[in-house]
């Protein structure tokens, strides 16, 4: 408890944890947005803490996880193992859901402004629980990488997703009344997707550049939609 290494790298794999859940924080948002206002809190806490209960497990399963980046099989050369059969599946599942996803926003709604395709609450949670296992694995590779004692990556996993879990609740609210916003982080889920993809198929894509070009984009967005709202003020005042 005093070394101060122990202090830096639980702090850094916090940050990094956090950053590493946006994308699982907006598809959990995205999802839980399609249920009932009484059942979406309900679903994201528990999307959220199947995401816990997967990282730990996987965490208490280290030996599990190493043994998951020792080839497989070979294609064109490259040497498949089952992390990168994970990362293709869990990348074209994204993908698929991001793209079906898009096309239901672009949809009408009818005249009681609600959507025709209904989904159910355990529809939702498991699309939650397959994405979950996928950016666990991502998650617990990076602990792995980082700190070398077990406790200190639980502790940092816990209270990342406990922060996750804070978070998720506005920025869920943001997102649907602002539709653009929502858009843009479909968006981000089909390049999340591509990323997986590429990752399965060895080839590494540093994170780094997607979420700085999204994060510009929703920046750029929120500025658009203070615009549009003093527009809409100006013109009611004149009204």
């Amino acid at each position: 408890m005093t070394n101060p290494q122990i202090w830096i790298g639980f702090f850094t794999l916090v940050a990094l944890e956090i950053v590493l859940g946006i994308d699982n924080i907006i598809f959990i948002s995205i999802l839980a947005g399609k249920l009932p206002p009484e059942q979406r809190d309900r679903a994201r806490v528990l999307g959220l803490a199947a995401a816990l209960i997967s990282r730990l497990l996987l965490l208490l399963g280290l030996a599990w996880v190493v043994r998951l980046r020792e080839p497989l099989f070979e294609i064109f050369g490259h040497g498949v193992s089952g992390r990168d059969l994970i990362l293709i599946l869990g990348g074209l599942f994204l993908l698929a859901k991001s793209v079906i996803e898009i096309g239901d926003s672009m949809e009408l709604k009818d005249k009681e402004g609600k959507q025709r395709k209904v989904t159910s609450f355990t529809s939702v949670i498991l699309q939650i629980m397959v994405l979950d296992i996928v950016f666990s694995l991502d998650s617990v590779i990076t602990a792995v990488g980082m700190v070398e004692e077990l406790g200190v990556m639980v502790a940092a996993v816990i209270v990342a997703v406990l922060v996750m879990l804070f978070a998720s609740g506005p920025i869920s609210r943001f997102v649907d009344r602002h539709p653009s916003i929502k858009m843009l982080a479909l968006a981000f889920l089909v390049l999340i997707g591509v990323l997986l993809l590429a990752e399965g198929f060895g080839q590494h894509i540093d994170k780094g550049y997607i979420y700085f070009a999204m994060a510009f984009s929703v920046v750029v967005e929120l500025l658009n939609i203070k615009m549009r709202s003093r527009h809409a003020k100006a013109e009611s005042s004149i009204d």
